[in-house]
């Protein structure tokens, strides 16, 4: 395939060459959007600088201090670690764990439920309630 030339990009499932695509238009990858922009979740929006909140990332390191690399939609992004206080319930897998995770929580913090750790024994009673799981200062 040759280059489409400037401002267009190849659209490589149709083999067509398409203009470039403003802030707010469909996309399936960064070269169909114009200088600037990336194609996150789908849309062309404005790049955001590497390491701050809301990045691409590849590995923890990527993001900047108190954050972490984590799936937002499917794309792998820095987010903020939980803060005391924060719901950190986080399901076992399906759907909902893939498309979306979150961070621990922050240094020093501990993910727990209704303030204690849950005993073994109750594990497979359905924890309905997710929302009981916070960051917390572990007690000793």
């Amino acid at each position: 395939t040759s280059s489409c030339g400037k401002g267009f990009s190849c659209d490589r499932h149709f083999g067509l060459c398409v203009p470039l695509r403003q802030e707010g238009k469909y996309c399936r990858r960064d070269a169909q959007c114009v200088r600037g922009l990336s194609c996150m979740f789908g849309k062309c929006i404005r790049s955001i600088p590497e390491g701050q909140e809301g990045a691409r990332c590849k590995v923890d390191k990527d993001c900047g201090s108190s954050m972490c690399c984590a799936r937002h939609h499917g794309e792998m992004v820095c987010k903020r670690r939980l803060a005391l206080g924060e719901s950190c319930f986080v399901p076992d897998g399906g759907l909902a764990f893939s498309i979306n995770q979150i961070c621990p929580c922050d240094e020093g913090l501990l993910c727990r439920g209704n303030g204690r750790p849950q005993k073994r024994e109750t594990e497979f009673v359905y924890q309905s309630d997710s929302s009981s799981w916070t960051c917390q200062v572990p007690k000793l």
